[in-house]
């Protein structure tokens, strides 16, 4: 292998275990709140340094390749594609954080009625098994498995767009859910932005892969 194939190389590692951090943090920010563990919440709040240490780092690992070697072709287009997964990541890693903050500030746990009607536990699993996915489609370099997020994506926006009348039925049923209810919305939309940051993430390994821009072309057929 050339230098530049081993520095690539050893981006790419660092990137994945950013990612498992991430996730980690996800997988912990669910636990937490099913248990109203506060002292893992406290924990994944301390964690998200980590995280932000990771985007820093791998900022400046890509910026060093770019002065020292000149990348292009797949090269230069795998080292855009990290800066922007980077970014990503560390955006999925202060929603964990968020999340987990919202399980710190109330002194009682949520009323778990709410999960169920809000199909809060599904979302959480599927936000959680999507951006598992883009760390395997990155790592196995599998476009197909990318372009699969794009319709799990679409699944947390259904649930997103119908927390609004669920949460209001549960609180017109019992106006003592309240808080717990607008706690409950907040993780949903929370979850749902885990979702368009892991379908940017699928865009830029298509990218990186195909040398094929998505993104325009998804807003354009929305239209």
């Amino acid at each position: 292998m050339t230098q530049l194939e081993n520095e690539i190389q050893a981006v790419k590692v660092e990137l994945v275990s950013m990612w498992n951090l991430v996730e980690s943090q996800l997988q912990k920010s669910r636990a937490a709140m099913l248990n109203f563990d506060r002292d893992l919440a406290r924990e994944i709040v301390t964690k998200e340094k980590r995280v932000n240490a990771f985007e820093l780092k791998l900022d400046r690992d890509c910026e060093d390749i770019f002065a020292l070697y000149c990348p292009v072709a797949i090269d230069l287009r795998f080292l855009l594609a990290v800066l922007k997964i980077n970014n990503n990541l560390e955006r999925i890693g202060d929603i964990a954080e968020g999340i987990a903050k919202y399980i710190i500030e109330p002194i009682k746990d949520f009323d778990h009625s709410l999960f169920a009607k809000t199909d809060l536990i599904k979302m959480f699993d599927d936000s959680i098994k999507i951006l598992a996915d883009g760390r395997m489609a990155f790592e196995k370099e599998d476009t197909i498995l990318a372009r699969s997020i794009f319709k799990k994506d679409e699944v947390l926006d259904i649930i997103n767009q119908d927390a609004i009348e669920r949460i209001s039925e549960c609180i017109k049923e019992n106006p003592d859910l309240m808080k717990d209810a607008l706690y409950v919305l907040s993780i949903i939309r929370k979850l749902e932005r885990v979702g368009d940051q892991t379908k940017n993430i699928a865009e830029e390994i298509i990218f990186y892969i195909e040398a094929k821009v998505l993104k325009h072309q998804q807003e354009s057929s929305k239209n």
